[in-house]
């Protein structure tokens, strides 16, 4: 027997209609998420792969072309340094190779001359590269490039100067020439500091370049000034809201064939009150 005013039982549509209420036992458990599937409502981070690469490629490019360039450069620098450099006169006495003259500067003038060539390449390459760079603002690729690339350069001058210049085989040079002749001694660096001559004045004329020619940031706008350089506008107070329009009166209809008086103004032809 039921005790009158007892509410229904409540059905299941009423148990999931209420957000609040307790879960039905009856519903279907959910699918289980697969193992290559995120579960839902878990957002997935990106990967920076694809766009740190993205980044790092125009930055490799411009490195790997200033190396090249200065490569190509200390090339000329070696062709330069054997045709410029002094040469050491050597002389054949019997069975000894003295010099011809004992007092010259010709190894000091070997290393002289690498060094002076080396200042021009410097100079020369890091003009360039600003030049080139200048739109894009430059960056650590560029200074990385030249001094990557100005250490091999002047080591390839070097190396390659020296296979270009005389030989180095004395013994087989002074049999070549026999007793009392002449040649000359082949080309060296005597002071191995001569090496870096080339990437450091590249990067002290490049930074020089950027400070005084280089892409300016825009300044910050003062801390008086509003967003974009702009005054702070004062708010303006609000205006007094208009008073409703007042409707006319309507006018009476004419009786008689009288006309509707539309002001306090007498007419002709009206008649009188009473």
């Amino acid at each position: 027997m039921t005790v009158p005013n007892t509410p229904p039982d409540p059905t299941r549509a009423d148990a999931d209609a209420v957000p609040d209420a307790t879960p039905n036992p009856f519903a279907p458990p959910p699918p289980a998420p697969d193992a290559g599937t995120p579960p839902t409502g878990l957002a997935v981070a990106p990967s920076p792969g694809p766009k740190l690469l993205e980044r790092l490629l125009p930055e490799l490019r411009i490195g790997a072309g200033t190396v090249l360039a200065c490569i190509v450069v200390g090339l000329v620098m070696a062709g330069l340094w054997v045709w410029l450099a002094p040469k050491v006169p050597l002389v054949v006495d019997g069975d000894r190779i003295l010099y011809a003259d004992p007092e010259g500067e010709q190894r000091a003038g070997a290393d002289a001359v690498f060094v002076l060539i080396g200042l021009g390449a410097g100079i020369l390459t890091a003009l360039g590269a600003f030049l080139i760079t200048r739109r894009r603002g430059g960056g650590i690729a560029v200074a990385l490039g030249l001094v990557v690339g100005g250490l091999l350069g002047s080591v390839g001058a070097w190396r390659l100067g020296r296979w270009l210049g005389p030989s180095d085989n004395l013994i087989a040079e002074a049999r070549r020439v026999g007793n009392g002749g002449h040649f000359d001694a082949s080309i060296d660096l005597g002071a191995m500091g001569a090496l870096v001559v080339w990437p450091m004045v590249a990067m002290v004329v490049l930074l020089a370049l950027s400070a005084a020619f280089g892409k300016r940031e825009q300044d910050p706008p003062p801390y008086w000034a509003g967003p974009y350089g702009q005054l702070p506008q004062t708010p303006e107070a609000p205006a007094a809201p208009e008073s409703p329009a007042v409707p006319e009166a309507p006018t009476a209809p004419a009786v008689g064939g009288e006309q509707p008086v539309s002001d306090g103004a007498a007419r002709p032809g009206d008649r009188g009150p009473g």
